[in-house]
C-alpha cells in the first residue's frame, strides 16, 4: 500500500481546522500532519513537516495565504498547495495562482471532492472549483489568444499532457520523444505565455480551453 498523502491545515479557525481533520482522518490515504493558524506559521511548518500538500487560507492575521504562498516558492518547498477559502472575488483566486498554488477550492466544497483534490494535486494535477474556472476564462482572453497562436503544434501537444499533470518522462513516452526533447519544449512553452513553472502553464491551458 502507498504511503498515506501527508496534509498540513492552515487556517486562522480552529474549528475550520478541527472540522477538516475530522473528515481528513477517516480517509485511509490521507494523514493530517499537523496545523497552523497563520501564514507565517504555515511556512514554519511546512519547513519543518515537510506535508505533501498544505491545505491554505487565503485571509489570515498577520501574514495571509498568498505571502505564505510566495515564501514556500521562494525556499524551494515542495508541497502543493491547495488554496480553500471562503473568499471567491478573482481580486483573490488570481493573485493566489500566480504566487504558485496548485489549485482553489471554496469552503462550501463538498468533502468527498475535497479528498479528491487532494489526491489530484498530489498526483500533480490542477484543481479548480467549476466557479473558478469561469471566473478566470473571461480574463486575459484577446492576450490568451495572442499567446496561443505563437505555440507550435507540438507545444500545444506538450501544454496539454502538463495540463492533464503528466510528468517529463510520461509526456516523452506519450509523443515518442526524449526527456531532453520535452524539456526545451517545457521551457519554450513557459517563455511563450510568461508564467513560472508547470502549474501555472496548466491553470492557463484551463483558463484558455486548450486543455
Amino acid at each position: 500500500m502507498a504511503d498515506p498523502v501527508k496534509v498540513l491545515l492552515v487556517d486562522d479557525h480552529q474549528v475550520v481546522r478541527r472540522g477538516l481533520r475530522t473528515f481528513l482522518e477517516v480517509q485511509d490515504d490521507i494523514e493530517v500532519v499537523g496545523e497552523a493558524g497563520n501564514g507565517e506559521e504555515g511556512v514554519a511548518r511546512a519547513q519543518e513537516l515537510r506535508p505533501d500538500v498544505v491545505l491554505l487560507d487565503i485571509r489570515m492575521p498577520g501574514s495571509d495565504g498568498i505571502e505564505a504562498l510566495r515564501r514556500l516558492r521562494a525556499l524551494g518547498n515542495p508541497a502543493r498547495v491547495l488554496v480553500v477559502t471562503s473568499f471567491t472575488e478573482r481580486r483573490t483566486v488570481v493573485p493566489a495562482l500566480r504566487a504558485g498554488a496548485a489549485g482553489y477550492l471554496y469552503k462550501d466544497v463538498d468533502p468527498d471532492a475535497l479528498a479528491a483534490a487532494i489526491r489530484s494535486v498530489h498526483a500533480g494535477q490542477t484543481v479548480l472549483q467549476p466557479e473558478v474556472a469561469e471566473a478566470l476564462l473571461s480574463q486575459e482572453q484577446g492576450a490568451g489568444e495572442g499567446r496561443s497562436a505563437a505555440l507550435t503544434e507540438r507545444e500545444r501537444e506538450v501544454l496539454d499532457l502538463i495540463a492533464d499533470g503528466r510528468s517529463n518522462r510520461e509526456i516523452a513516452r506519450s509523443l515518442f520523444l526524449s526527456e531532453k526533447t520535452v524539456k526545451t519544449h517545457v521551457s519554450n512553452i513557459l517563455m511563450k505565455l510568461d508564467v513560472a513553472d508547470r502549474t501555472q502553464a496548466a491553470l492557463w491551458a484551463v483558463r484558455h480551453d486548450l486543455s
